[in-house]
């Protein structure tokens, strides 16, 4: 392995199509603000380095990262990479990760409007994002212990393991499929419209009208508070273990529930059967 190490660099593909290379405690920041310093490059490892400009690492293959830090100006810093293992780093520019493959991200913060689009292979653990657009159209997807604060996150996903979560995001988990969720906390509205076979297991769930127009939807020992007009036109087999303010027109299948503040059927063929008690 070739080792950069100590340097400052602006240049415009500083080190483009480098292969075997080691960056440590290098800085890709000042006034000639060039973009793409590893682009088209091979087997890259990046310790305790600075990246204060834009897309660094496109078209990528086996990159590591540790330490380090993406600012908000580093912007769409890695697109189309692929093998990508990133841990106690900092990703705070737009558009982080997009149609990349096979990545392992862990103990590190994510701050990244549309972070993680149609990237396929993804594992995450220990880890904590802030993102409006988050996952959209991805695939493969393992979570545990992720905190997210986010706006329209999940949507369009496929093949997804989330374990031991929190999540505060509304409309999340949209034309979701293959979902499940085990032990965790989602706080937000409207979540997992139109979703295909996802499934809560021992998790909890908060927020107004949420799992509407599902298919294959099962919720296992799960709480729900502060829900409203839950499930409606959905076909769902849920076991809830809290009172739910109000359930609206399932279509199908059973709901077991300790109590609900009002049953609203007012359509033909919401046939869904409420077991409540």
């Amino acid at each position: 392995m070739n080792l950069i190490e100590n340097m400052t660099m602006d240049g415009e593909r500083a080190l483009y199509g480098s292969s075997d290379i080691t960056v440590r405690n290098c800085r890709f920041d000042g006034p000639a603000d060039g973009e793409s310093a590893l682009k088209e490059s091979s087997n890259v490892t990046v310790e305790d380095s600075y990246f204060n400009l834009r897309y660094p690492f496109w078209h990528v293959h086996s990159l590591k990262i540790s330490s380090s830090e993406m600012t908000d100006k580093c912007r769409a810093a890695m697109w189309y990479s692929d093998n990508i293992d990133i841990t106690g780093s900092k990703l705070h520019g737009i558009k982080a990760l997009r149609e990349c493959f096979d990545v392992n991200i862990s103990s590190s913060s994510i701050i990244s409007p549309e972070f993680g689009w149609s990237v396929k292979g993804l594992k995450m653990t220990d880890t904590s994002a802030e993102s409006e657009y988050f996952l959209m159209r991805s695939s493969d997807i393992v979570f545990d212990n992720v905190e997210l604060k986010g706006k329209y996150s999940f949507q369009y996903v496929e093949n997804v393991e989330i374990n031991n979560c929190r999540f505060d995001t509304k409309d999340a988990f949209w034309h979701a499929k293959n979902v499940t969720v085990k032990d965790s906390v989602i706080n937000g509205e409207y979540l997992a419209w139109y979703s295909e076979n996802v499934t809560f297991i021992n998790c909890t769930i908060r927020g107004t009208q949420p799992l509407c127009y599902c298919k294959g939807l099962k919720l296992i020992n799960c709480r729900m508070e502060e829900c409203d007009l839950a499930f409606e036109r959905s076909d769902v087999e849920a076991e809830i273990t809290t009172p739910v303010i109000s359930i609206k027109n399932p279509l199908s299948g059973h709901i077991s529930v300790p109590a609900v503040g009002e049953i609203i059927r007012d359509i033909p063929g919401a046939d869904g059967e409420i077991i409540t008690g």
